[in-house]
C-alpha cells in the first residue's frame, strides 16, 4: 500500500539533504531515542553510551572500565564492522551514506573518505557515490554555496578563508569560485566591521597602535586582505575617537 509520504511530489531538497534522503528511500531514516530530528544530536546532549556510563556510576554503583577493556571493546567493534562490510558491502555502504547525509549535507570527498575508513571497496564506493550524485543527494556546488553563505554570516569569514575550508572538504576550484561570488567587497566590509566593533568593546583604554595591530590581526585570521582590514579598523577607531596617533601608520 502506498503511504502518504510516497505519494507526495518529490521536494526540492537543495539546502536540506534530509528531505532528499526521505524522498529517495521513501521514508525517513530511523531516529534514535533522544536524538534531534534528522538524526542530529546536540553537542551538549550525551549519547547512549555516555548516559549509560554516567548512570552506572550514580550512587557509587558500577566501575570505570580499564584501558585494556576499552581497547578490547574498540577492536571488537572494528572487527564486527569489517565482518558486516564483507558480508554485504553494498547494503552497508548505502546505509553509511544515508546516515551520514541525514541532517547535514556533505561533499563527495567527505563521503568517499568515510567509506574508505569503513573498508568499503573503492569500485563499489565510486558507483554508489555516482548514483547519489545523479539523484541530487550529493551536490558539491550546492554545498559550497550554502557553506559560504552560512560561514560568512555566522563567523564573518572572508573569501580567502572560505576557499581554504572548501578545498579541505574536497570542493573543486570551479564550484568554490562560483560560491564565493556571493560575497562582494561591500559584504566583506560590513562583516569585517561587525567583527571589529564586537572586539572593540573589550579594548577600551588600550593604546590605539596596539588596538590597531590586534584588530588587524583578527581580520587577517578571518581571511581579510590587509588593505581592507586596516581601512575598516581605522574607520572604527575614528568613530570611537581613538585614531589620534594613527595618521603615520604605513597602511593608512
Amino acid at each position: 500500500m502506498t503511504s502518504e509520504r510516497e505519494t507526495r511530489p518529490a521536494p526540492d531538497w537543495v539546502g536540506d539533504v534530509g528531505l532528499g534522503v526521505q524522498a529517495w528511500v521513501g521514508d525517513a531514516p530511523s531516529t534514535p531515542t533522544g536524538s534531534r530530528p534528522g538524526g542530529a544530536r546536540s553537542p551538549e546532549e550525551p549519547g547512549p553510551e555516555r548516559r549509560s556510563r554516567g548512570s552506572s556510576r550514580k550512587g557509587g554503583r558500577g566501575r570505570t572500565r580499564t584501558w585494556e577493556e576499552r581497547e578490547a571493546a574498540r577492536i571488537a567493534r572494528e572487527e564486527a564492522a569489517a565482518a558486516e562490510v564483507e558480508a554485504d558491502p553494498e547494503s552497508v555502504a548505502r546505509k553509511i551514506l544515508l546516515d551520514t547525509l541525514t541532517g547535514q549535507a556533505r561533499t563527495r570527498q567527505e563521503l568517499a573518505d568515510k567509506l574508505a575508513r569503513r573498508g568499503v571497496p573503492d569500485e563499489l564506493a565510486a558507483s554508489l557515490l555516482d548514483r547519489f550524485t545523479e539523484v541530487g543527494l550529493i551536490d558539491d556546488a550546492a554545498f559550497a554555496r550554502q557553506w559560504v553563505e552560512s560561514r560568512h554570516r555566522s563567523r564573518g569569514l572572508a573569501p580567502r578563508a572560505l576557499k581554504q575550508e572548501l578545498r579541505r572538504k574536497g570542493v573543486g576550484d570551479d564550484d568554490a569560485a562560483e560560491a564565493l561570488e556571493q560575497i562582494d567587497e561591500a559584504d566583506q566590509r560590513q562583516a569585517a566591521r561587525v567583527l571589529v566593533d564586537r572586539k572593540l568593546r573589550s579594548m577600551r583604554g588600550l593604546d590605539p597602535q596596539v588596538a590597531t595591530r590586534r584588530l588587524a590581526g583578527l581580520l587577517a585570521r578571518k581571511g581579510y586582505a590587509s588593505g581592507l582590514a586596516f581601512s575598516v579598523v581605522r574607520e572604527a577607531l575614528a568613530e570611537a575617537g581613538a585614531d589620534d596617533d594613527l595618521g603615520d601608520h604605513p597602511d593608512f
